[in-house]
């Protein structure tokens, strides 16, 4: 009797068994990598990348895009900071306040995108430059956060024994992605946003609440971004306008299976996020020069490039935009 695995499911069990082989061979290489501990800060570390991802679900199966999520985390965080540490506002009322601008500034780019027929990249992208503005308008700094009960909630975690504890983050990520993969599954709603993704035309012949289902799919990605910086304030006990960059682009990256197929799953999203935490703990224990920035497959290739051009006598690197820019600067004043 053969086994057979749906197609549905491919991705998620190459993306676990990519994830288990990697957690391995570093808990072979590294002696404290292969512990309990180091497996529950996979979710603590990435819990509001984790959060945004979530939220970016929704969109992906949708179709559409959002490049507003990364702004979203560093205006939240900064409001949050602002809001507890200068104006002496409680926590709880201020993550309130976060969490209700995240959902209407996700309401109002889904209401631009669907009745005015605009661009999602073009709309989210004037969102990420509008939030990262207001970011900065709040305080051009970082602002460190010593409200007690934050720092109470930054440390608060349920034990595990050998010193691991599942974070007070991990905890809220776990919630999302188990509460996220009802919906999705289970739900009338979760079958609105695949059947989006299909066609809309399709969605109106069929009778679908299109633009109710819409407006809510990009509600949810700006409330769950704006958890995510939630998390992120708790967990850096700090708010900063310029943190999360470049975040915007690692959530889609996650949900890649979902710009190939029509479908995803909550769980594989968790499991990407564990994945690429994974490989940047990996490749940092290695003292890659590459990782001081975010894990991307050009970070990744040139991480291992010193070790392949030595082995194979050629000289192969990718450049960053960054990078390119500084060359044609230095031609030009040259």
């Amino acid at each position: 009797m053969k086994l057979r695995v749906s197609r549905r499911y491919v991705p998620l069990l190459a993306t676990l068994f990519v994830f288990v082989a990697i957690f391995c061979l570093g808990g072979l290489q590294y002696r404290a990598f292969f512990s309990l501990r180091v497996f529950t800060n996979l979710f603590t570390d990435n819990a509001f990348l984790g959060l945004c991802a979530v939220g970016m679900t929704f969109v992906i199966l949708s179709g559409g895009i959002d490049l507003s999520v990364g702004a979203m985390v560093a205006f939240s965080s900064t409001l949050i900071a602002s809001l507890t540490q200068l104006a002496h506002f409680l926590p709880f009322p201020a993550i309130a306040l976060v969490l209700v601008i995240g959902l209407l500034f996700g309401l109002a780019q889904g209401a631009v995108i669907h009745f005015y027929k605009a661009p999602a990249f073009i709309v989210t992208l004037a969102g990420m430059f509008l939030l990262r503005g207001l970011g900065f308008v709040i305080n051009l700094n970082a602002i460190p956060v010593e409200d007690p009960l934050m720092v109470k909630l930054s440390t608060l975690g349920i034990p595990l024994g050998e010193k691991a504890s599942l974070s007070f983050s991990a905890c809220v990520l776990i919630l999302a992605v188990v509460a996220t993969a009802a919906v999705l599954g289970f739900t009338k709603f979760g079958r609105n946003v695949y059947a989006i993704g299909g066609s809309e035309l399709s969605v109106l012949l069929m009778g679908i609440p299109l633009a109710r289902t819409k407006l809510a799919i990009y509600a949810l990605s700006g409330f769950f971004s704006a958890a995510a910086g939630v998390v992120f304030t708790i967990y850096t006990l700090s708010g900063s306008a310029a943190a999360a960059m470049g975040l915007e682009l690692d959530a889609p990256i996650i949900n890649a299976q979902s710009l190939a197929a029509n479908y995803t799953n909550e769980v594989g999203v968790a499991g990407k996020v564990r994945f690429l935490k994974n490989i940047a703990d990996a490749l940092k224990k290695a003292r890659c020069p590459s990782m001081n920035r975010s894990v991307t497959p050009i970070s990744l290739w040139n991480s291992f490039l010193p070790r392949l051009n030595g082995r194979v006598g050629t000289r192969i690197h990718f450049l960053s935009s960054q990078e390119i820019t500084l060359r044609i600067s230095r031609r030009r004043n040259s």
